[in-house]
């Protein structure tokens, strides 16, 4: 029986992407425990909204900074090590916050399990877009960001079982223990998953870390358009995810059970908008397919926030949101790891979505500012297309590398796309 573009991998680009899926959803699943986990930490702990908030904050920060540091350490040591010391990261840290018993613990321990989250994405990332073949690589490559939603519904799902077997005041700490188990992962990266050869063979491996590198004169317009496309997706995701279930609760007058229907769907959307965007983004090249799913969200966003809308249309376009946003922030690394040569690809990429993310989280601050003047949904519809807009721009801009082949190191960057996108787009997994 054959599953599409999986049965068309070969052993090692199997057990690559479990690997690179796998690590994915387990840090993810121990992200979304401290969402799951807040409400609760709010009444044992006494922590405020504004204790809540900067939480969430620091972790962003976190994420941006670790997502290119790791980069950079990938490009000097090898994707693999440094994946294996992101998952470790982030399991220690995860596990360590259930001994925490004040704002101030938690702090410096939500800060550093986000530099383990935002690496392990990055070089996670990089790994499956060098191991796979170009004809697959943009579906590929994408359907691993749908570990989000599948390590969400994994905290989702043991949460109420480890409530329900233990106190309240003693549930929380075991629930974050749990986050323990993306360790085992390790044994499995360590034994079965190569390195990738476009790392191993390249013919000039750095020397030394070089921060700057991806800002010379030959790489320069390249980040500073994939940082601009980043920060505008990940802008509007942010504000969505962000106000969307105050939105429902003070302004469709939602009860709790509705809001948690529609995070059940949104996490389905978010599940199938990767597969979804990694075969368009395999037929019509990354940068169209952005547009696209971009045009698309914008869309959804306006009826959200500007028409009025029943239950029944809340919940489909619940779905949708998941589904654009998850397909959206699913190409992003790999795009952007097709543009850079491999001596600096993590690099590259790790800078592009790190900084990317952490500029898109001021838009959430911003309109929780001017929707003091302009009423909560008019400031979230306004800004979240703003940043749509300034994305679409940006991947207007970005030049076609889909396909690239990893193992040249190009003369200038965009040249290798055209030719292996046309290629790849007779093959129809």
């Amino acid at each position: 029986m054959r599953l599409g573009w999986y049965s068309a991998l070969t052993p090692p680009e199997k057990r690559t992407y479990w690997a690179c899926f796998g690590g994915f959803t387990l840090d993810s699943m121990d992200s979304t425990i401290y969402a799951l986990m807040m409400p609760v930490l709010m009444t044992v702990l006494a922590l405020s909204k504004s204790d809540a908030g900067l939480l969430g904050s620091v972790s962003l920060i976190g994420s941006a900074l670790g997502g290119w540091g790791a980069g950079l350490l990938a490009d000097r040591y090898g994707r693999v090590k440094v994946m294996q010391g992101t998952v470790l990261w982030v399991a220690a840290f995860t596990c360590l916050a259930g001994l925490c018993s004040s704002f101030w613990e938690f702090l410096p321990v939500r800060f550093l399990q986000g530099i383990g989250y935002g690496g392990e994405a990055v070089v996670g990332a990089v790994l499956i877009s060098e191991a796979i073949a170009p004809a697959l690589r943009g579906r590929v490559a994408a359907s691993v960001q749908s570990g989000y939603a599948v390590g969400y519904a994994i905290s989702l799902t043991l949460m109420p079982v480890v409530f329900a077997w233990l106190p309240e005041d003693i549930a929380w700490r075991a629930f974050f223990a749990i986050g323990l188990l993306p360790a085992f992962l390790i044994w499995f990266i360590r034994r079965l998953v190569p390195e990738s050869q476009a790392f191993t063979q390249a013919k000039r491996p750095p020397k030394k870390i070089d921060l700057r590198e991806i800002f010379g004169r030959d790489h320069r317009r390249v980040t500073l358009i994939s940082t601009i496309l980043a920060s505008g997706i990940f802008g509007g995701a942010y504000i969505m995810i962000t106000w969307l279930p105050t939105y429902m609760r003070m302004v469709l007058n939602l009860p709790v059970a509705s809001t948690s229907g529609y995070l059940a769907v949104n996490i389905v959307g978010s599940l199938l908008g990767p597969f979804i965007y990694g075969r368009i983004s395999d037929r019509i090249s990354r940068g169209k397919a952005f547009m696209l799913f971009l045009l698309c969200q914008a869309c959804v966003v306006a009826v959200y926030t500007f028409a009025p809308i029943n239950m029944a249309v809340t919940l489909g376009l619940g779905l949708l949101l998941g589904a654009f946003q998850g397909g959206l922030a699913s190409g992003l690394p790999v795009a952007f790891a097709e543009l850079y040569p491999t001596r600096m690809r993590a690099n590259g990429a790790g800078f592009c979505t790190s900084f990317g993310r952490g500029f898109g989280s001021i838009m959430p601050a911003a309109v929780g500012f001017a929707s003091t003047s302009m009423g909560l949904p008019t400031a979230m519809g306004v800004f979240a297309i703003s940043s749509y807009a300034i994305a679409f721009a940006a991947a207007l801009c970005l030049p076609d590398a889909t396909g690239a082949d990893m193992m040249v190191e190009p003369s200038q960057v965009g040249e290798q796309g055209s030719g292996a996108a046309v290629g790849q787009r007779a093959v129809h997994l």
